[in-house]
């Protein structure tokens, strides 16, 4: 790669792979571009986003839990739902725009290009919504699906705990049938938006330690509920990320459980599958690079082949994770039961992010280390993504085991 050859992503992308990929001649073959619609409608949203959003916006500078940030948000997402763009996937006998994974996919990484102004919302509208449309009651669907796609509430995700982040078959976090109610105690841990959310996604051991996963059930907890504490974690990541919930004789009724009781892991399973391709982080990233080029080539740098090939390296790393995710789009766009591609998707994006931000503290030296400089900000951005929605290092043992066939010893 040239001087002058680091280029935005999406003009080094093959037949359009940045504007989406929709696979559509056969099983086997994937052809990089989008419907005529969804085009329109990337169209459309990056104008909308460019009005609504104030110069400067960026999640970065604020903080996941921040008051400044999901008070904005709030706000957004209702604007957004006015549109009927804060769930078009969802179909439409719930709320949604019945537009499909496709358009869904648009819109997340427009987003987060932009520093993810819906904030907890893209949770909420990722894997929250879906899960209650697949598993929950009616009464459960009609409760709790409207304010979702009015985006008039938050959800918060009550999955780790101090001994099971990640291995979650062995969380301690109990619920006791007590006649038509469950009694809850325990602990979660590294809980984004705890601070701010008005339910709680939780997975509570409804059978004995022993049963392992076949013990493990979800609950739609409100937290508001008596009992339900919420305590600040105090980190670099940004202000007010994490959360821990100290649960004490939290006493819910049975509707609160989604699906069966000793049911959840298969609700959890595929869950994650939803949530580790949510954030299509390698947009981001690809877009922080292109940031990067520009500074490098003022500093003089770009000259130094040995920036040259890291700025070729992170590119590649980031069409990378945007192709196996697109490949896990392509799973729901065609209704099938996610698979472990999801794991290789997630484990990309993470690699994406970490050699962008790597690159950035290598190029841009002290000045990385500038409170909110896009250095500081990429370092951070890419600490979480290792985290987030199960370890890096998680990731690469499912892969290991469901893709490459690997004994676990």
């Amino acid at each position: 790669m040239g001087a002058t050859d680091v280029t935005p992503l999406d003009a080094l992308a093959p037949h359009g792979v940045a504007d989406g990929a929709r696979p559509h001649h056969g099983e086997g073959l994937m052809e990089f571009a989008l419907s005529d619609a969804d085009t329109a409608f990337r169209s459309a949203l990056v104008g909308f986003l460019d009005r609504e959003l104030a110069e400067g916006w960026d999640r970065s500078e604020r903080g996941l839990g921040s008051a400044v940030y999901t008070d904005f948000s709030k706000g957004f997402v209702r604007t957004l739902a006015a549109k009927g763009w804060l769930t078009p996937h969802w179909p439409r006998e719930y709320g949604g725009g019945g537009q499909g994974a496709w358009q869904h996919f648009v819109l997340g990484e427009e987003m987060w290009k932009r520093g993810e102004p819906r904030g907890p919302q893209y949770m909420n509208v990722n894997w929250v919504g879906p899960a209650l449309i697949k598993y929950g009651t009616e009464e459960q669907k009609k409760t709790l699906l409207p304010p979702i796609t009015r985006g008039d509430v938050f959800w918060c995700q009550g999955f780790s705990e101090p001994e099971a982040g990640t291995d979650l078959a062995a969380l301690r976090t109990r619920a006791v049938r007590d006649g038509d109610d469950y009694v809850l105690n325990g602990q979660k841990i590294w809980t984004s938006y705890a601070n701010r959310a008005d339910y709680c996604f939780l997975l509570a051991r409804t059978g004995s330690v022993a049963d392992g996963r076949d013990g493990i059930s979800v609950f739609l907890l409100p937290l508001r509920t008596p009992g339900v504490e919420v305590r600040r974690i105090d980190g670099f990541v940004g202000d007010h990320s994490f959360n821990e919930l100290f649960l004490t004789d939290v006493r819910v009724p049975g509707n609160c459980l989604l699906g069966e009781e000793n049911k959840g892991w298969d609700i959890v399973r595929r869950t994650l599958a939803y949530e580790r391709v949510g954030a299509p982080r390698y947009a981001r990233a690809a877009l922080v690079l292109d940031g990067l080029a520009d500074w490098c080539r003022t500093a003089g740098l770009l000259t130094d082949p040995g920036v040259q090939e890291q700025f070729g390296d992170a590119r590649a790393l980031c069409e990378a994770a945007r192709v196996l995710v697109y490949r896990v789009i392509d799973e729901r766009a065609k209704a099938k039961e996610p698979s472990p591609m999801a794991y290789q998707a997630r484990a990309a994006m993470v690699q994406a992010e970490r050699a962008v931000g790597d690159l950035a503290l290598d190029v841009m030296g002290t000045e990385a280390l500038v409170e909110q400089s896009t250095g500081d900000a990429q370092f951070r951005n890419s600490l979480g993504a290792g985290i987030a929605a199960g370890s890096y290092e998680v990731q690469l043992n499912l892969i290991s085991r469901l893709i490459l066939k690997l004994p676990k010893e």
